[in-house]
């Protein structure tokens, strides 16, 4: 195993060690969590390693929230699918405040969109599809940002 893949892998696996001993709602917080124990890394890292892990969100008590795993991760294969169908349509993305637009091929916005919400992305809280356009709605500016580079990335 290259060394970066290691070094992922073992990002990874203190990533689900804080989630299980730790209430962490925020991606600004694991990565802070991730600093105490000597791992540096950019916020669009974690975004990455979030979805690799098949976190989610779920409910911690009192209006708070926390990572955790999903209960039964997606299919590789169908998640590969999706991914393939979202490159094949999309011909643009670009954010405003925390707004992502993506453009599409005439006619496959809506199965853009199908896609995206299929990959349980943390920073998409919703999306709308036109004909060849969609809009993504995210919780924040630094969301829409990271969601547009991983979207970017995904390209």
């Amino acid at each position: 195993m290259p060394s970066g893949e290691a070094e992922k892998s073992s990002r990874q696996a203190v990533i689900l060690e804080i989630i299980a001993r730790r209430n962490v709602e925020t991606q600004e917080q694991l990565i802070q969590c991730l600093r105490e124990r000597g791992i540096f890394c950019a916020q669009a890292t974690i975004s990455r390693d979030i979805k690799q892990l098949h976190l989610i969100k779920e409910p911690a008590g009192q209006g708070v929230y926390r990572y955790a795993r999903a209960p039964v991760p997606q299919r590789p294969e169908a998640a590969d699918k999706l991914r393939d169908l979202f490159r094949q349509s999309v011909t643009g993305v670009d954010y405003a405040q925390n707004l992502v637009v993506i453009k599409t091929m005439p006619g496959t916005a809506g199965a853009a969109c199908s896609a995206l919400d299929h990959m349980n992305l943390p920073a998409l809280l919703a999306s709308v599809a036109g004909d060849d356009t969609a809009l993504l709605v995210a919780r924040d500016t630094e969301s829409a940002a990271a969601l547009c580079a991983e979207l970017r990335e995904m390209l």
